[in-house]
């Protein structure tokens, strides 16, 4: 038991699944308003800054405290 070597945790990187979840519901809203192509790709972007303003604001700053 002495020769065990000290275990680091691993931390999980989960930024690209708050991507996903942005885009997703952005597409999802999109079409749903069903307006065109083209509004449904715009909320897929604005869903993808959203998630990007999300990991930045709450998601860094939890890190901090």
């Amino acid at each position: 038991m002495a020769h065990h070597a000290e275990q680091e945790e691993e931390e999980v990187n989960f930024n690209g699944l708050y991507y996903l979840v942005g885009l997703l519901t952005g597409l999802f809203i999109g079409v749903v308003i069903d307006i065109s192509i083209t509004w449904t790709l715009s909320l897929g972007v604005v869903g993808l800054l959203f998630a990007a303003l999300f990991l930045q604001v709450f998601v860094r700053g939890r890190e901090q405290r």
